[in-house]
C-alpha cells in the first residue's frame, strides 16, 4: 500500500514484475555403477572422459562380467556428457595392505575399505590392524611397495668391537679432548667435553651400530641439545687423534662394558635406499634426511619428521618396474601438525595422506617390529638429551606435538599384499544387490544431479537382470527428474542366429518390466573395439541411448527425438548382434521396445522414441517426457523463490512474468505448440490462501514426434485433371 499523500503532489510508484527467471536446469548428468577393477567403493564419482574413467576405475579388463560396464560408460561418454560413476560392492573385495610386521594384516571388522567415508568412520581411528592400506580394494595393489625415513639415526660407527651389553636404546658417549678442532666439520673452532647420544641400531656381524645424535655436554657441564646435519660443528661422530673412543652408557649413566674404538663414521642418511626390488634408489635422491617441523619445534617437540613415497615395484601399475607413483616430503607425526601458521594445511602424515595419496591410507602407527633395517628391533621411543629414552607413551604417534619427543623407526619398507577382487569364479562379478545397493546411491535428487540411469549390462541370469532393471526403473520413478535406459539381458540376444528366437525373447524379457514413462527400453549389443585388449566385443547398447538424449541436449533441444537418421547415429559400432526387420519391430514396438537397427549407407541409429510406458498417452515418446523433465525442473526453481512470499496479486503476477517468457521461448524452439498459465484468484482461493498455499496450473501442448509417415503415389490418365482425383484417393 502506498503512503499516503498529505497534501497535492504526485506520487510516483514503481512495481517490478521482473524479479526472477527460469533456465533450463539438465545438465546431461548420465550414471551407472558396476564392478569396476579399481576405484572407491559405493562412491559417486564425477567421470568427464575417458581417460578420467581410467585413471580412477582402471581400464576394462578381458572378463565379459566386467569389460561390458566398463564399455558401457565409456559409450555414454563420447556423445558428451558428464558420467557419475559408482564401483559396486563385491564380498569377496579386500584391500591390499601391510601390517605391522610388513605382511598384509587382516583388517578389524572388513577387509575392504570403501570409501573416504568409510576409512575416517571405521578405520582410521577404529581400525589398528594395518600400517599401510591401498586406497582401492582389490589385487592390482599387490607388490606395490610404501618406503618409510625419519630421522632416528645421524650417522653409522663402525667399531673395533661391540661392546658387550649394548642394546638399542642404551646411550653412547664420545670424548671430545680439551680444545680439539674436529675434522671434516668446517669450522677451526676448538671444543672441549663430550658428544652424547643414543642407539638405534646394532648389526653385531659387520660391528656397526646407528647412532641419533642428542646433545653435546662442555667441560663446564653445560649440555646443549642438537639437531644433526652434516658438516654442523660438533655434531658428528668424526674420528681423529683422541676422538675416536665410544662408551655405551646405560640408564643411570654408568658404563656398560668396555669402550671400543671408532674406526669409522658415515652419515647415516646418505646411506640409506629404498628397499626395492627392481631398482636401487637412494632417499637423498629424493630429499634431504627429514628434521622436526618448525610448528612441532616451536611446541619444544622433537623427531617428528618423516618422508613417505609409493613406488610400483612391480610396474603393475605404471607398466615401469620402480616407478615412483607418488612422495609425501617432511610429513609429521604430530596430530596437530600444519605447515604454517599463516597458511595451514594440516601434514600430520595419517590424515596428510588420506587427503592427498592417490594409492594409500594410513592405519596404526608403524611398531617397533616392522624395521628390519638391522634386523634388530630398532627404537621405538622418543629420543631424550640424557642416557634415559623417553617411555613409548610418552613419544608414540598421533598426538600433538607440545613437548613430545617422538619415537623413531629408521627406513622401513612396506610391500603390500591380501588384495582380493570381486570372485574366483566370475571374474570382476558384483552380485546383484551389491549393484542394487550402488544404484541407490543415486536415490536423492537433492544431493545427486542427475538425468540418465544407465542400467549397463544385465546379470547372469534373465531373472536378476528384470530385476537389476526394475530397480532403476524405481529410482526414476522415485526422482521424477531423469530417465532409466535399460536394455537387453545379453543371452537373449548376443550369439543366436535366429532372429524371430531373439524377436520372441525381448518381448519376454521386456514384458514384465515396470510400467513408466521414466524409462527407455532398447533391443540393441553393438560390436565394437576394444583397444585396451585388442579384440573386438559385444556390448549393450543403453549406454549409447542415454548419449544420444544427452547429445540431442546438447546439440538441440532435450524435446526433440533422440532417434533416427538425424539425431539417433549410434558411435563405433560395427555391427548388431540382432537387426529386426521391419515385421520384427512391428511386434517390438507396441512392446514399448525401441529398436536398434543398422542401415546400409547410413550406419547404426537408435530406431523408436518410446518410453516404457504400458498405455497409450503423450507420455510413451521420448521427447515429451524430456519437454516435461525440463520445464518441471526450470520452473520448479522459479517457484522455489516465491516460498515464504504473500500470496496477493504482485507475488502471483510476477511468478506469471517468470513463466510465460520462459514458455514462448520453448515454443519459438518447437518444444509446445502452445500454453496457458493460470494463476490467480480462480485458482488461489481463500481456502488456498488461509492454508499457506500457492497454485500455479500451467497447461502444454507438447510437439509430436512423427512415428509415422504415409506417402501415397497415385497413377492417373493423361487426360485427367488432378483437382478432379486429389480429394477421392
Amino acid at each position: 500500500m502506498a503512503t499516503p499523500q498529505l497534501s497535492p503532489g504526485v506520487l510516483v510508484r514503481e512495481v517490478d514484475l521482473t524479479v526472477g527467471r527460469a533456465d533450463n536446469v539438465l545438465d546431461n548428468i548420465g550414471a551407472i555403477a558396476g564392478p569396476f577393477p579399481i576405484g572407491p567403493v559405493n562412491d559417486p564419482i564425477d567421470i568427464t572422459t575417458e581417460q578420467d574413467l581410467i585413471n580412477v576405475f582402471g581400464k576394462p579388463i578381458s572378463t565379459d562380467a566386467q569389460y561390458e560396464y566398463w564399455m558401457s560408460a565409456a559409450s555414454y561418454l563420447s556423445y558428451g556428457g558428464v558420467l557419475k560413476v559408482t564401483r559396486a560392492a563385491g564380498s569377496t573385495l579386500a584391500n591390499a595392505n601391510a601390517g605391522s610386521n610388513a605382511a598384509s594384516a587382516t583388517m578389524t571388522g572388513s577387509a575392504r575399505i570403501d570409501n573416504y567415508d568409510d576409512y575416517t568412520n571405521n578405520h582410521q581411528d577404529t581400525d589398528n590392524s594395518f600400517t599401510y592400506a591401498a586406497k582401492n580394494s582389490g589385487t592390482w595393489a599387490d607388490g606395490l611397495k610404501v618406503c618409510f625415513i625419519d630421522d632416528a639415526a645421524d650417522q653409522t660407527v663402525t667399531l673395533s668391537a661391540i661392546p658387550t651389553g649394548s642394546t638399542v636404546g642404551q646411550g653412547v658417549s664420545v670424548s671430545v679432548p680439551n680444545n680439539t678442532v674436529i675434522p671434516g666439520t668446517g669450522t677451526t673452532s676448538a671444543f672441549s667435553g663430550h658428544i652424547k647420544g643414543i642407539i638405534t641400531g646394532i648389526d653385531v656381524a659387520t660391528k656397526k651400530i646407528d647412532v641419533k645424535l642428542t646433545s653435546r655436554v662442555s667441560t663446564d657441564g653445560t649440555e646443549t641439545a642438537i639437531d644433526y646435519a652434516e658438516g654442523t660443528v660438533y655434531a658428528s661422530l668424526t674420528t681423529g687423534t683422541g676422538f675416536n673412543t665410544l662408551s655405551v652408557i646405560n640408564s643411570a649413566g654408568g658404563l656398560v662394558g668396555t669402550t671400543a674404538t671408532i674406526s669409522a663414521s658415515v652419515d647415516w642418511y646418505n646411506q640409506q635406499t629404498l628397499g626395492l626390488t627392481n631398482s636401487t634408489i637412494y632417499w637423498k635422491q629424493i630429499a634431504p634426511k627429514p628434521t622436526s617441523n618448525v610448528y612441532v619445534t616451536d611446541r619444544q617437540g622433537k623427531g617428528d619428521g618423516l618422508h613417505v613415497v609409493v613406488v610400483d615395484d612391480k610396474g603393475t601399475i605404471s607398466g615401469i618396474k620402480g616407478n615412483l607413483l607418488e612422495k609425501h616430503i617432511s610429513i609429521s607425526k604430530a596430530k596437530d601438525a600444519v605447515s604454517s601458521v599463516n597458511a595451514p594445511q594440516k601434514i600430520w602424515y595419517n590424515q596428510f595422506l588420506a587427503d592427498y595419496s592417490s594409492n594409500i591410507y594410513a592405519g596404526k602407527n608403524p611398531s617397533s617390529a616392522a624395521d628390519s633395517y638391522w634386523g634388530t628391533t630398532p627404537l621405538a621411543t622418543g629420543f631424550s638429551s640424557g642416557y634415559t629414552p623417553v617411555t613409548t607413551g610418552a613419544g608414540v604417534w598421533g598426538q600433538d606435538a607440545q613437548g613430545v619427543k617422538f619415537s623413531a623407526l629408521g627406513n622401513v619398507t612396506y610391500t603390500f599384499a591380501g588384495g582380493v577382487d570381486y570372485s574366483a569364479t566370475g571374474g570382476m562379478k558384483a552380485d546383484l544387490a551389491d549393484q542394487i545397493t550402488a544404484y541407490n546411491k543415486f536415490n536423492n535428487k537433492d544431493e545427486t544431479a542427475v538425468d540418465f540411469l544407465i542400467m549397463g549390462p544385465g546379470c547372469d541370469t534373465q531373472a536378476e537382470s528384470q530385476a537389476k532393471a526394475n530397480s532403476i526403473i524405481s529410482i526414476a520413478n522415485l526422482r521424477k527428474d531423469c530417465v532409466a535406459t535399460v536394455g537387453p539381458h545379453r543371452s537373449d540376444v548376443v550369439g543366436l542366429t535366429n532372429t524371430d528366437t531373439q524377436t520372441d525373447n525381448l518381448v519376454k524379457y521386456f514384458s514384465p518390466l515396470a510400467s513408466s514413462s521414466y524409462a527407455v527400453f532398447d533391443s540393441g549389443y553393438k560390436y565394437t573395439y576394444d583397444r585396451f585388449n585388442n579384440k573386438f566385443r559385444y556390448i549393450p547398447t543403453n549406454g549409447d541411448v542415454a548419449g544420444l538424449m544427452c547429445r540431442t541436449g546438447i546439440n538441440s533441444y532435450p524435446w526433440f527425438s533422440p532417434a533416427g537418421q538425424q539425431r539417433g547415429i549410434i558411435n563405433n559400432a560395427i555391427k548388431l548382434a540382432y537387426n529386426p526387420s521391419k515385421a520384427q519391430r512391428d511386434q517390438l514396438y507396441p512392446q514399448r521396445i525401441n529398436s536398434v537397427i543398422t542401415q546400409p549407407g547410413i550406419g547404426t541409429l537408435l530406431f523408436g522414441d518410446k518410453t516404457g510406458l504400458g498405455y497409450a498417452s503423450a507420455f510413451d515418446r521420448i521427447n515429451v517426457r524430456r519437454l516435461f523433465l525440463t520445464v518441471e525442473q526450470a520452473l520448479e526453481k522459479a517457484a522455489e523463490a516465491q516460498l515464504f512470499e504473500l500470496n496477493d496479486e504482485l507475488t502471483r503476477a510476477n511468478f506469471k512474468n517468470i513463466v510465460e517468457p520462459y514458455l514462448r521461448d520453448i515454443q519459438a524452439k518447437r518444444g509446445i505448440y502452445g500454453f496457458l498459465v493460470i494463476c490467480d484468484t480462480t485458482n488461489n482461493t481463500p481456502d488456498v490462501i488461509d492454508n499457506n498455499e500457492f497454485r500455479a496450473d500451467i497447461f502444454l501442448k507438447p510437439a509430436k514426434s512423427i512415428n509415422y509417415v504415409t506417402l501415397t503415389f497415385v497413377a492417373t490418365r493423361t487426360g485427367v485433371s488432378f483437382e478432379e482425383v486429389a480429394g477421392r484417393v
